[in-house]
């Protein structure tokens, strides 16, 4: 074997190791979660910790459903995140256009300010003047609340992508006679995609997951799926079962939707890396 094929297989042996590290305690944790959920509480009080469940059972599963609304939360967590998640696309996709176009990365820099700062910033304003217009305890202050949330990532991802599509088809465009607004429309909107879809799955992610706007906006009918887990733990005693149950229910959809989606996320991650001409 050459010496350059013996190169290029401790490089592939490398990034394998590299990846398994770093993939692995991520897998694990997600398998002892579904152990938990699938085991009743002996085994899970067991020591030595028994990982194998023997055999399995619904019943954790079962018993979140009978003692919490689970499913009216799971619907508010869809309606909550999509919701975001599309005003989101709807007002970033076009500043995203607009900054990249006017190369004003002052407002970038601002977005991604806004965007690291911690929501509990926000939170203390908000609320007093959501509970000032009588909107506490509805969805409406979740959804706006989480805008702070899904529309900066939008921009962000957009600028970057926006940036990075040929100039020279739109200025093709414009010398065809197209406005700015149809230049926009029929030539990056179609070629945006990847970016779009890259965008639209971390919205709806970060929105599905957050828990502080929720557990200070929503009422005990708006609730959304992690301040149900929340509502899981008791005083008295920590049920694994339940609660690792609950946890699997509320990462199920994540992880479906990623991996659906997850060729556009690596197209659109790719496109947005490799600048055009």
């Amino acid at each position: 074997m050459s010496a350059r094929r013996l190169k290029d297989l401790a490089g592939r042996i490398g990034f394998g190791l590299s990846v398994f590290v770093l993939v692995s305690p991520a897998v694990l944790v997600f398998l002892w979660m579904a152990s938990l959920a699938l085991k009743n509480e002996v085994d899970n009080m067991a020591y030595p910790p028994v990982f194998v469940p023997n055999p399995p059972t619904l019943a954790n599963v079962t018993q979140v459903f009978e003692q919490n609304n689970f499913l009216q939360y799971t619907i508010n967590s869809v309606i909550v995140s999509g919701l975001a998640t599309l005003i989101a696309i709807a007002v970033g996709v076009p500043a995203g256009y607009g900054i990249a176009k006017a190369r004003a990365m002052r407002f970038a820099v601002l977005i991604l300010i806004a965007r690291m700062t911690p929501g509990l910033s926000y939170l203390i304003p908000l609320f007093i003047l959501f509970q000032w217009l009588g909107l506490t305890g509805t969805l409406w202050p979740i959804v706006i609340t989480h805008l702070v949330i899904t529309a900066p990532i939008v921009v962000w991802v957009m600028i970057g992508f926006f940036e990075s599509l040929p100039h020279e088809l739109e200025e093709a465009a414009l010398v065809d006679g197209c406005t700015l607004w149809q230049g926009f429309r029929y030539i990056a909107l179609p070629l945006a995609r990847p970016g779009i879809a890259v965008g639209a799955v971390l919205s709806f992610i970060f929105s599905w997951n957050n828990f502080v706007f929720s557990a200070v906006l929503a009422g005990r009918e708006t609730r959304t799926l992690p301040v149900a887990i929340y509502n899981v733990l008791t005083f008295e005693q920590v049920s694994w079962g339940p609660l690792a149950a609950a946890a699997l229910l509320v990462t199920a959809p994540v992880l479906i939707l990623t991996s659906f989606v997850q060729k556009e996320i690596v197209a659109g991650l790719t496109a947005g890396g490799v600048k055009g001409g």
